[in-house]
């Protein structure tokens, strides 16, 4: 056991776990108790807000199936977390980071709970995440929240940046706290943490995944998405978990343009043919360490066979962009979402939420709620005309004057972004996929308004329009193989 500890373990990924279990020299309960050991080892990190008190109890029963009839999949008896705004109708309670749900247990699975378990997967346990999402206040340092505290980036914990919201997510994958995460993503929330902690994240085309079951920000923005060490792990779970969900009527736009088996995409040739444009806009915030990173990524495209747009310009580059679809949508939906909890719960209204706070100030509002206090003060009916302007204007100049015109007029397959929030808030508001990869490591880099620095783990991202999730998984798969960046932290 100490040997999978501190070997083995430590870059498994889903096809090594399921060949030592079929082989017989690992079991699912086996893995599971590796995994408590680890989380109990690295606890400083804060990256886990909750373990599920049956999970050796899920991974026994799913080893005996095995025996019996066999492996359902790639995911059967593999050790998964879930960000803390996932519900999961179990022992585990779902918060969002929230004093105020601290003792909120799901009535039902989310749709993301469900596809994992039908697909053998053991949920581990909920991660850590920045309080609502990082819808709470403007101060708010990314990771923190008033029921797990401050998560930590393995890499340089209580130094480096750790991204949000999705940053226990990262944080755990990173230092293998679990086989992989689901993660959520509004605007940066997956890809962000994922690029700080030198993980692969993926944030799908909003309706490929359904959102039924997910404490929301925004319906035009929101989606889960994979979080793992690998590309191909990622390609695995998102196939696992795309579908047609009555609960989420968004995914009925993904009828004819999904698939149940991402690895298909795998393709590492497709690098030869592809057009890859580099929008040097999104550039211009990065430190000098963070550009050569770019840069070598560009210049190992082009030795790969790409061919290299340098640069493309997006027609909505200097729109003066407002959160007003997030501030209208999230008073909305989270009032839908409290409405339905049990009458035990002591909140069931933002309006409920920021008293409650106010009320237990001392372990709740840390760092205010400036922006509940801001989201609260829209009517929540969606039928303002602030608001539906500003949807209107996301939707056009993101997509038709913005990542689609771009693709369009230059004939490309993708486009190539930082890992920073500067490459994720266009695609965030057009709804389209992204993909990271780790690309390097910066040894000096810069530091946050809130005192962290930046330097550390990297990634580049892939963008792309509206499921193109198979383009951006070659592209990444090809940069990944070619260059092995990723490595575990000390």
């Amino acid at each position: 056991m100490q040997d999978l500890l501190d070997k083995w373990i430590i870059e498994a990924d889903f096809n090594s776990m399921q060949t030592a279990m079929e082989s017989g020299n690992m079991t699912s309960e086996n893995l599971i108790n590796v995994y408590l050991e680890r989380i109990q080892r690295y606890s400083g990190l804060n990256a886990i807000i909750e373990i599920n008190p049956d999970a050796i109890d899920i991974a026994r029963a799913l080893d005996k199936e095995r025996a019996c009839t066999g492996s359902r999949g790639p995911l059967h008896g593999i050790p998964l977390l879930l960000k803390d705004n996932i519900d999961t109708h179990d022992n585990m309670h779902t918060s969002s980071g929230a004093v105020a749900l601290a003792d909120s247990y799901a009535v039902e699975d989310s749709w993301v709970a469900a596809q994992l378990r039908s697909a053998g997967a053991v949920l581990l346990g909920k991660a850590n995440m920045t309080e609502w999402a990082n819808f709470m206040s403007s101060t708010m340092w990314a990771g923190y929240s008033s029921r797990g505290g401050l998560t930590l980036n393995p890499y340089g914990p209580g130094e480096f940046f750790v991204g949000g919201s999705s940053s226990g997510s990262a944080a755990a994958i990173a230092a293998n706290l679990a086989a992989a995460a689901i993660g959520t993503e509004t605007t940066g929330s997956i890809i962000c943490p994922a690029s700080q902690n030198f993980i692969v994240g993926l944030k799908p085309t909003v309706g490929l995944i359904s959102r039924a079951g997910v404490i929301p920000i925004s319906n035009s923005q929101d989606t889960p998405g994979p979080m793992t060490r690998t590309v191909k792990d990622a390609a695995i779970l998102l196939g696992v978990l795309t579908g047609v969900d009555e609960r989420d009527s968004s995914t009925l736009e993904s009828v004819n343009r999904s698939y149940k088996d991402y690895t298909q995409f795998l393709d590492n040739s497709f690098i030869k043919k592809a057009r890859i444009g580099i929008p040097r806009f999104y550039y211009q915030n990065l430190d000098s360490e963070r550009l050569a990173i770019m840069e070598a990524a560009i210049a190992l495209l082009k030795k790969e066979g790409a061919t290299v747009v340098d640069p493309v310009s997006l027609p909505c580059e200097l729109v003066n962009w407002n959160f007003d679809v997030k501030r209208h949508e999230f008073k909305k939906y989270v009032n839908d979402y409290l409405a339905r909890l049990p009458a035990s719960i002591p909140v069931h209204s933002l309006s409920e939420v920021i008293a409650f706070n106010q009320n237990h100030a001392d372990v709740a509002l840390k760092y205010g709620q400036s922006r509940l206090i801001w989201c609260d003060e829209t009517s929540g009916s969606l039928e303002d005309t602030e608001y539906l302007e500003s949807k209107r204007k996301n939707e056009e100049y993101s997509r038709a004057q913005g990542i689609d015109a771009v693709l369009k007029q230059h004939d490309l397959d993708a486009l190539l972004l930082p890992g920073n929030y500067d490459g994720t808030d266009i695609a965030g508001r057009a709804g389209y996929p992204l993909i990271t990869v780790p690309a390097g490591f910066a040894p000096v880099g810069s530091t946050t308004s809130e005192g962290w620095i930046t330097k550390g783990p990297f990634g580049i991202v892939f963008s792309g329009s509206a499921y193109s999730e198979p383009v951006l998984i070659k592209l990444a798969y090809a940069y990944e193989q070619a260059t092995k960046h990723r490595f575990p932290p000390a």
